[in-house]
């Protein structure tokens, strides 16, 4: 399969270097504000099966927001983060995750990420607060470090989890258009398909 994730949130809250932490394995000392959006992805085993994410990962500043909103269509799952020491990136949520489910899609699978969990002791946004906001707006919720590397591989993979429970549950259909899902092989698809349907086109993808 292949996954496209997108890594929202307000500006400095670490989604760059969330992304590149869980793509080369350590920290990125040197990151600036990202211009527009920038791609990684890295190919995970989920469950027994191999995954590959394409992830976009966003422009904070308001003055990006018309190119970034380009690139949530077609999204099957999202990072959405702010700062543990920020309670104005924390407030800002309700603005990305509406963002998130008119541009992408409803279902789009959506994990709160409170980053920055290195920084304890200049919080803002206490653990069951956050807890209790994704909890009403029904998203995954995990607090990370960029920093130390500290839940930020397991964010991504419990995202792509989940995606891949309701695609066997049926709830989401990779066959929908912008489901921001593909096969990476044919014969996966087949399994899906009622007896003797066609595959009518393999989709081209290494994963």
């Amino acid at each position: 399969f292949l996954f496209k994730f997108l890594v929202i949130g307000s500006a400095g809250t670490g989604k760059s270097c969330l992304l590149h932490q869980f793509i080369e394995n350590k920290f990125k000392q040197d990151s600036n504000h990202t211009i527009g959006v920038e791609f990684g992805s890295k190919v995970i085993n989920v469950s027994g099966k191999t995954v590959k994410l394409q992830i976009w990962d966003t422009a904070g500043q308001e003055r990006f927001r018309s190119v970034t909103r380009s690139y949530y269509r077609g999204a099957a799952g999202a990072l959405l983060v702010y700062d543990i020491t920020s309670r104005e990136t924390y407030n800002a949520l309700t603005n990305w995750l509406t963002d998130a489910r008119t541009l992408a899609s409803p279902n789009i699978v959506i994990i709160l990420c409170g980053n920055k969990k290195d920084l304890d002791a200049d919080r803002e946004v206490t653990f069951l607060e956050a807890s209790r906001f994704a909890q009403e707006n029904e998203l995954m919720f995990l607090e990370t470090s960029a920093l130390t590397g500290e839940n930020v591989e397991e964010a991504f993979l419990k995202c792509a989890r989940t995606i891949l429970n309701k695609i066997e549950s049926g709830e989401l259909d990779p066959e929908r258009m912008g489901s921001g899902i593909q096969y990476g092989d044919a014969s996966l698809r087949q399994l899906r398909q009622p007896r003797g349907a066609q595959v009518q086109s393999r989709q081209q993808c290494s994963c």
